[in-house]
């Protein structure tokens, strides 16, 4: 039980790198962006092709980096360009790097047993298991990702982004160009579930063609699991963007953790996309429904007092 527990958390580290990207056009751009699935596996079949090729494990990492930032481009370029509806540019796109994937790998897997990665070096050199090594390379390159984001973020044209998903209007009356936001947000959303899916590749030693399905919900699931976490927190403060970026990769490992319990507890592995249904729509719905019950208190106890008071 708790190797899994610990299995479970090193993949949710690695898989918040995937929360991030996510993070980025669902939270800030409002998008549920459908180039993710499509993506995360791009990620991981270019870099487990270039490691088979005899690449530098950290060059492979940068190539899948490269290959979800491509793939975030033709999303954007498909709708601020051509006009695409977001969602039905993400399809496309998703749809469309199914077959890509396939003539990168020239096959429907690709096995990295006998090649070093960056989990493979690191181990040997600190003698860990497979599953602290993950957390640490895991953590270290969330960390870095979290600052470069919040610094990005902070700046001029970060700034832009942000607001581009919050008011497109007032952004475009002050001047700003929104489809150059929508396309560095696309491209750095993908480009970060890219990099997930390489890290994931070599994390597990494998990359295959359908190891992206499903992680548009499991981005999902684990935002609004972070998010509610980070409003628990006493002395959480509901807008700082750093705790908000460092809760979507908590919320990412609850989500596995939720799943490993889970799984620990007997149910079958092939009702797994049930389970993740029913976490997102829970997580979607119980912050909705408590709001309104708050609301409805709030409601009843304005007019007791009213009452009260005649």
């Amino acid at each position: 039980m708790a190797l899994a527990l610990l299995s479970a958390v090193s993949q949710g580290i690695l898989w918040g790198i995937m929360v991030l990207g996510v993070f980025i056009t669902y939270k800030l751009l409002d998008i549920a962006d459908l180039t993710v699935d499509g993506s995360f596996a791009l990620g991981g079949c270019v870099c487990a092709v270039l490691v088979v090729g005899g690449a530098d494990p950290t060059v492979a990492i940068f190539g899948a980096l490269v290959a979800g930032c491509v793939a975030g481009a033709v999303t954007g370029l498909l709708h601020t360009v051509f006009e695409i509806p977001a969602i039905l540019a993400g399809i496309l796109t998703q749809i469309g790097l199914w077959s890509v994937n396939l003539r990168i790998m020239g096959k429907s897997n690709t096995p990295l047993l006998k090649n070093d990665t960056i989990f493979s070096a690191v181990g040997d050199l600190t003698g860990l298991s497979t599953n602290a090594v993950a957390m640490i390379v895991g953590v270290a390159v969330a960390v870095v990702i979290i600052c470069a984001l919040y610094w990005f973020f902070g700046t001029e044209i970060g700034s832009a982004c942000r607001a581009t998903g919050s008011n497109e209007a007032m952004v475009r009356a002050l001047g700003v160009n929104t489809k150059v936001t929508k396309m560095i947000a696309l491209t750095l959303s993908n480009g970060l579930v890219g990099l997930s899916g390489g890290l994931i590749c070599e994390s597990q030693k494998y990359a295959d063609i359908g190891m992206g399905t499903g992680a548009i919900v499991i981005g999902l699931a684990a935002i609004v699991i972070g998010e509610v976490l980070w409003r628990l927190l006493p002395f959480a403060k509901a807008h700082a963007f750093g705790g908000v970026l460092t809760s979507a990769v908590v919320g990412s490992v609850v989500y596995f953790l939720i799943r490993a319990v889970v799984l620990q507890m007997g149910m079958d592995a092939n009702d797994m996309k049930l389970l993740s249904a029913i976490i997102v729509a829970l997580a979607l719905c119980i912050p909705v429904v408590w709001e309104k019950y708050q609301l409805r208190r709030a409601y009843a106890r304005a007019s007791r007092l009213e009452g009260g008071a005649e």
